[in-house]
């Protein structure tokens, strides 16, 4: 039988495009199961602080806005209530007092007395009360508005002999609710019933509510209105620094603009990160220049290389001096190539993790000397005056001196008078007697593979003296280069991190002589 064709097979297209929607959700979620929380939270939208900071305000206001309204609406309705409350009820006693001391009559009470000074008018004036006359028995002589309820203990009241007599309930009268209130006039002679609607001040009540509710609204929106604007305000200059690193970020471009105005912390945000794109494109250009550097400089010793090695080819059909020759050519190149990649090491590394310490520039000094003697054989004499105790790194300070004092015995190979190095404070100084810088030169013999037209027959890898501008720059000073009277010349640098001069040590010299491997 023969095989599935391509797209056939289990796992083909055809197959996985028959399979049913519940299998490929299920694969789905286990893919994004194994993707874990960090690639949820990478699809996720990323939140805007300004709109958390305009919620957050928000919901204070919010919670202010409700538990102050809820609070001044309790003591509202607290208030009115007792207010109320306490006026029908001085309502009733003045009433229990009224027939307590007059015997009064069901007629004394109409509401038809012309002159309105009966005792009926001293009820309903201070307040809006509703008034019902009850005779004897019970029947209703004249008719509240609206009519009040009578019941058996209306009644019983309406015939009660004592004065005063009070009864109080609460009814529903029509679409309103009632606080009734009726008090016997004494001798069986009736009783007069004083109702108050309350549920006019619950309905002012609900209204006071419904206009808290929308006035905490209004003012929920307004502080939301409002933190957005001051979000927006404070969060503004951190959104424009937030695109200028995402920028940044994405084009890899340093030289963006930075928004620093103001004088707060984010302000000084701004400056920083300025600052650090500052020394990112500085490091960029460094990091460039020394490769294209280093490929210039690679590329004619590697050359030069390769021709020998050809050669080699060759080497049994040479002449015995063109074999000498040859041998010495490769080991002179690859010990040119060896010392070109450690000075592009050192150079790339800086000043590794030499730490700070102080360190006594006499010693230092007395250390390359002794070192550069045994290397190139030359004599070196050393000379201090006042010599500072600075902080630096004491491996690379050594290493910036050395190098100096190689650059100077491969320049002054035939001299015959010592080469010197002078500490002067936190200043050194190394002077030869070779053949001297030129004054078109001497601002750029510190330049990364720079070779003045004089020395481009000498070895070297034109990066020692760059290491040494590098180093005094790191320690605060700076390098230079100067002639020297008599012929000759004086390189040297000085550090900036000087800590005081040592004492007793003026005019100290120290010589000798050795042999070494040669500069």
């Amino acid at each position: 039988m023969p095989g599935p064709r391509n797209g056939d097979g289990p796992t083909g297209p055809r197959a996985r495009r028959g399979r049913p929607l519940r299998a490929r959700m299920r694969s789905w979620l286990r893919s994004c199961r194994r993707g874990g929380r960090a690639a949820w939270l990478r699809t996720r939208r990323p939140a805007s602080l300004r709109t958390a900071f305009a919620v957050a305000f928000a919901v204070g206001a919010a919670a202010v806005t409700v538990l102050v309204g809820f609070l001044s609406y309790d003591a509202a309705a607290r208030l009115v209530r007792v207010d109320e409350k306490s006026v029908f009820s001085e309502v009733v006693r003045d009433l229990r007092t009224q027939v307590q001391e007059q015997p009064f009559r069901p007629g004394d009470y109409a509401s038809s007395d012309p002159d309105h000074d009966g005792p009926r008018d001293d009820l309903t004036r201070p307040t809006r009360t509703d008034v019902q006359i009850l005779g004897a028995g019970g029947r209703i002589v004249e008719l509240g508005r609206p009519a009040l309820p009578v019941g058996a203990t209306e009644r019983r009241i309406a015939t009660d002999a004592q004065a005063g007599r009070l009864a109080e309930r609460e009814a529903d009268i029509g679409d309103g609710e009632y606080h009734v209130a009726t008090v016997a006039l004494g001798g069986g002679r009736g009783a007069v019933q004083v109702a108050q609607r309350f549920s006019e001040t619950e309905d002012l009540l609900s209204a006071l509510q419904q206009r808290t509710a929308l006035l905490a609204a209004a003012v929920i929106a307004l502080a939301g209105a409002g933190g957005w604007w001051l979000a927006r305000r404070i969060t503004g200059r951190l959104v424009r620094l937030t695109s200028v690193a995402e920028n940044v970020a994405e084009h890899g471009r340093l030289d963006v603009p930075v928004p620093v105005a103001g004088r707060d912390e984010v302000a000084r945000l701004g400056r920083a990160f300025d600052d650090m794109l500052g020394r990112l494109a500085s490091a960029v250009q460094d990091q460039q220049r020394l490769v294209q550097d280093a490929g210039h400089e690679l590329r004619t010793p590697l050359t030069s290389l390769r021709t020998n090695i050809s050669l080699l080819k060759r080497f049994d059909d040479l002449p015995p001096e063109a074999r000498e020759e040859l041998l010495a050519d490769l080991t002179g190149e690859a010990r040119e190539l060896s010392d070109l990649v450690n000075e592009l090491v050192a150079l790339a590394a800086g000043q590794g993790d030499d730490p700070l310490a102080e360190v006594d520039l006499a010693e230092v000094a007395e250390k390359a000397a002794a070192s550069a003697r045994r290397r190139t054989g030359r004599e070196i004499a050393v000379r201090t005056v006042r010599p500072a105790v600075v902080e630096g790194r004491p491996a690379a300070l050594n290493r910036a001196l050395t190098n100096l004092l190689e650059n100077a015995a491969k320049f002054d190979a035939g001299g015959t008078e010592p080469i010197e190095v002078v500490v002067t404070g936190a200043r050194i100084e190394v002077l030869d007697r070779g053949p001297g810088i030129a004054e078109a030169d001497l601002t750029r013999v510190f330049d990364r593979f720079y070779r003045a037209p004089a020395a481009r027959g000498l070895p070297g890898s034109g990066l020692g003296l760059a290491i040494v501008r590098e180093i005094a720059t790191a320690h605060g000073g700076h390098a230079f280069a100067a002639p020297r009277p008599g012929g000759g010349a004086t390189l040297g640098f000085t550090v900036g991190r000087g800590k005081g001069a040592g004492a007793g040590r003026e005019a100290g010299t120290g010589t000798g002589a050795g042999t070494g491997t040669g500069g």
